[in-house]
């Protein structure tokens, strides 16, 4: 989602209303000042580590693209778990995440020039052929404006610049006459029925058959829309018109900027993440750089480089100097209200803002660029993955993980603005982690659950459009690549766009309404190229001055502060404030905080949060002292909720044919055995009778030595434990009897006690929603044999077969975990049973979190506005939280405590009434992809010896 080219990504100031020549020229010596004073820093990676680590990219990128083409082609998009192709219409909806599905062969479209990047170019030659003969773009099927604007259009448009820049160089692609070209056009007037609005802002959604023509086109209803699908089309609909010398598509795509930045909030100069399209008053007024907004500001910066418009960089810098007066909090980037700018509108962050630090870049603004994209890569390292929403003490917020290259956008940028090759180990610990967690059979499957491993059956486009493209780059030296990367711009998709369009086509009418009210701050280029002295001083340490201490916040270790404290007793100073002794209300501590760099604000629901700005502290000393204050606030606070911040726990089915490759969340059980400080326990398992496991069983013969599977209901959970204890079963897993239930859509949450003694429970006891449960009990339907492992998470599958009499290849094809996962389904569930239930909170927050696990469930926007709602709470980090309020205790009547009692609806997508679509699923045997394991022995045997 950043502009190509590291030259201008270090933010060279250009003046404005330059000839492009003059940009260029500029931008070069901006990457030599900058590449001169970085490369110092570390060791550099040798030419054939990171032709090893280019390679690698390749393998993975084969082994994903090579997966699709196989098993889902012509489908929009590969399931990976299942090895078939994801059809509209045939597979359980998955509400707005489906609305990118056109029956246009998605994948494939927005997967072309990631080809000729990664010099395939007569696998490109074969694709563009295929898309060509295959692709129709007149189905009956409503899709999203936003995604079909940046994944399909902009795929054509990218593999259209890409087949003209190879038939020029005249060895492949000789027989191309505009054919992608036609087919954006195609696609372009499609869209355009969505801009037929008093405002000018698109519908979000369009037929592509019937347009928004009532009643066939289902729909053309909607009043809102978010900031980004309106504000993320200039630069495909320029380049198509600048490419076809059609203005129209242009002149729409000006209209729906121009209307956005009328109706930005005049005092803070923040635009609201959803409008309505057709009065202009924001729906949602909440504003950060995440989803629903994210590829709007970007969209302004990129069409001031692309389009020469200096408006656009005028409206740009406005809203960038609004961000970074009231959104950063470095190394955080936290919502806030858009009338309320000073006050927070909540207290975690979605994956989607991990794009801003790339584009820092291009602006030129290094600093918060490398805090932001640090503060990202240690909550990487903490969990594998990004999750889908974090919060600002970097726990959890929503597990999911949809295999989002945002992250490695903006390592690629920093290396090529920098040269510091720490972004180069980044970005070898992204190819491991992707390869060690997220690579299955066919292909790479998204992660379901960053804390357990488990897997979704899903691999998005946009993976292959851009996690490989921006991972190849990072590897590449100029030579490898057989164009020259500076002479493109990148869309939001990262697709490709020629510089030379600025000088074509330029008769588009506009009008400058931006200087009618608004005068542009030009303070903001000081720190920017080429005074590359003050973006990285002499000191080759600057760049890892600014990363280490947000390793300590998120590592939670800060040697240098315990020293601090002692060198203060020695000296006979005042020893610094402590957590524990920390009183609000006590005027002395308060100055002590202010000194420290740490500010207290009182929100308007009564609850305090604390905040730390290192720069604002008083010296450096005391600076590490605030920043020790903010780390025991966090322990302090964790202690106090200790037993209630168990985190899940994982069943993962061993027996055949299995193999370890499901994986289902758990909630865990605040008595009996912990997994998480013993080793796994290991069993098959057994049905109870009475199968709710209130009274002595009947079956203990069936379930001795077993784990036995127990409904819901009816008791409290101790009790169910023991009475399966006393049967002689090894541990216990208790079902939930409200059917439909999952932990897709439900909120986890641990089994509490009966309020007694429960030492003598001595056996695990984990919880599974009814999906969860229904996968086991249909297995044992089918097998009888089934064995699990009860774990804190899923283990690794050679370690879990070893010594069972199975093939080899079975094993050896994966040296890590390959988990398997179901498809998500709704829950309407109601807490009808007696047992109690406590929150699992997902924060270290002194405050009782109600956190709703609910992904961002597209590229860029939101699912619905609810998907985006902030729970109640907030939690402390080096932005941090401070209360005392506690968890509720149990009840007489009622035992069950849900974490979120507003379980948010999966909207339904339109189904595709088309009957005569030759689109059939691909229903793969499970003996059959087992044996397509053997595809991979030979990739990771190399990988292996690559000591990847």
């Amino acid at each position: 989602m950043s502009e190509a080219g590291g030259g201008r990504g270090c933010g060279c100031r250009v003046p404005q209303r330059a000839p492009w020549s003059l940009v260029a020229a500029t931008a070069a010596l901006c990457l030599v000042l900058a590449t001169s004073v970085c490369t110092a820093r570390a060791a550099p990676m040798s030419r054939e580590e990171k032709q090893k680590l280019g390679n690698q990219v390749l393998e993975m990128f084969d082994h994903a693209y090579g997966n699709y083409m196989e098993h889902a082609y012509p489908a929009d998009e590969l399931m990976p778990l299942t090895c078939r192709g994801r059809v509209r219409g045939q597979e359980p909806s998955r509400g707005d995440v489906d609305d990118a599905l056109g029956k246009f062969s998605l994948t494939l479209i927005d997967s072309l020039d990631t080809l000729v990047v990664l010099n395939k170019t007569k696998e490109f030659e074969d694709a563009v052929r295929k898309v060509l003969r295959d692709v129709n773009l007149d189905n009956d099927v409503v899709v999203s404006v936003f995604e079909t604007n940046i994944r399909v259009l902009g795929g054509l448009l990218g593999g259209h610049s890409l087949a003209i820049m190879l038939k020029e160089k005249g060895e492949y692609m000789q027989w191309y006459n505009d054919e992608l070209l036609q087919m954006a056009k195609q696609l372009g007037y499609k869209l355009l029925p969505a801009f037929n609005t008093t405002s000018g802002l698109p519908y979000p959604r369009i037929n592509l058959k019937f347009g928004i023509r009532k009643p066939e086109a289902r729909t053309g209803t909607e009043t809102d829309t978010c900031t980004a699908c309106a504000g993320t089309l200039i630069l495909e609909f320029a380049a198509l018109s600048r490419f076809t010398g059609a203005t129209i598509f242009e002149e729409y795509a000006r209209k729906a900027l121009d209307f956005l930045w009328e109706k930005r909030q005049r005092s803070s100069n923040l635009v609201g993440v959803t409008i309505n399209i057709h009065t202009g008053d924001w729906v949602r007024k909440d504003s950060g750089v995440g989803a629903g907004i994210d590829s709007y500001y970007e969209y302004l910066l990129k069409a001031y480089v692309l389009l020469g418009d200096d408006s656009f960089l005028e409206r740009f810098n406005t809203h960038y100097d609004a961000i970074m007066r009231y959104i950063s909090q470095p190394p955080l980037l936290l919502d806030v209200h858009i009338h309320k700018p000073m006050l927070n509108a909540r207290t975690w962050m979605d994956s989607l803002l991990a794009f801003f630090p790339g584009l820092q870049v291009l602006k030129g603004d290094i600093r918060p660029a490398i805090e932001t994209h640090e503060m990202l890569y240690q909550v990487i390292k903490k969990h594998n993955f990004l999750p889908e929403a974090f919060t600002t003490d970097f726990r959890v917020h929503w597990a999911q993980h949809p295999l989002r290259p945002e992250f490695a956008e903006s390592t690629y940028f920093l290396y090529k603005a920098t040269g510091d090759p720490y972004y180069l180990e980044v970005g070898k610990t992204l190819i491991e982690n992707l390869n060690k967690y997220a690579r299955v059979p066919c292909g790479f499957a998204a992660m379901k659950d960053v804390r357990t491993g488990s897997h979704e059956d899903r691999m998005d486009s946009f993976f292959l459009a851009e996690m490989f493209k921006y991972l190849y780059l990072l590897f590449a030296d100029k030579e490898d690549i057989i164009f020259d990367i500076e002479d493109y711009i990148f869309t939001t998709e990262a697709h490709l766009l020629p510089l030379w369009l600025s000088t074509t086509n330029r008769n588009i009418s506009k009008k400058n309404t931006t200087s009618e009210y608004t005068e542009l701050d030009d303070s903001n280029f000081d720190w920017t190229c080429p005074n590359t002295q003050i973006l990285f001083p002499n000191d080759p340490l600057y760049a890892q001055s600014i990363r280490e201490p947000l390793k300590n916040v998120v590592d939670k270790s800060c040697p240098r502060g315990i020293i601090r404290v002692e060198e203060s007793f020695r000296s006979g100073a005042n020893p610094p404030l402590r957590a524990r002794d920390f009183m609000a209300t006590n005027p002395e501590h308060l100055e002590i905080l202010k000194k420290m760099g740490v500010s207290l604000i009182h929100l308007k629901d009564g609850r305090v949060q604390l905040v730390q700005h290192a720069i604002q502290a008083a010296s450096s000393i005391d600076a590490e002292d605030g920043l020790r204050f903010m780390q025991e606030m966090i322990e302090l606070s964790s202690q106090q909720q200790k037993e209630q911040q168990l985190p899940p726990r994982a069943v993962q089915i061993i027996s055949h044919p299995f193999f370890g490759r499901v994986v289902l969340t758990a909630g865990p059980a605040q008595f009996g055995l912990d997994l998480s400080k013993h080793k796994e326990t290991r069993g098959f398992v057994a049905s109870s009778k009475p199968y709710n496991g209130c009274s002595e069983l009947t079956n203990p013969e069936a379930v001795m030595g077993k784990i036995a599977l127990i409904q819901r209901g009816q008791c409290m959970f101790a009790e169910k434990a023991r009475n399966i204890q006393n049967a002689g079963a090894i541990g216990g897993i208790v079902i939930d009897d409200n059917e439909g239930s999952s932990s897709d859509t439900a909120p986890l949450f641990q089994m509490a006690g009966d309020g007694k003694d429960t030492d003598d429970i001595k056996i695990p006891m984990l919880f599974l929603f009814s999906k969860e449960g229904s996968i086991i009990l249909d297995a044992i339907r089918e097998h009888e044999e089934v064995e699990v492992l009860l774990s804190d998470k899923a283990r690794d599958r050679a370690a879990i077969l070893k010594g069972k009499m199975i093939p080899s290849y079975i094993i050896n094809s994966n040296p890590e975990m390959e988990n398997e996962d179901q498809p998500s389904s709704e829950n309407d569930s109601q807490n009808q049973s007696a047992e109690q239930l406590l929150p699992l909170s997902q924060t270290v927050d002194l405050v009782d979190q109600e956190t709703p696990e609910n992904p961002l469930e597209s590229h860029s926007e939101p699912s619905s506005p609810a998907d985006m709602e902030e729970a109640a709470g907030f939690a402390p980090s080096e932005q941090k939280s401070s209360s005392t309020e506690s968890l509720e205790t149990p009840s007489l009547d009622g035992e069950c405590t849900e974490l979120d009692n507003q379980l948010q609806e999966q909207s339904e997508t339109e189904e595709d009434s088309n009957p005569n679509v030759s689109w059939g699923k691909k229903v793969q045997p499970i003996d059959s992809i087992l044996a397509d394991w053997n595809e991979d022995i030979e990739a990771f045997e190399m990988m292996e010896k690559d000591e990847l």
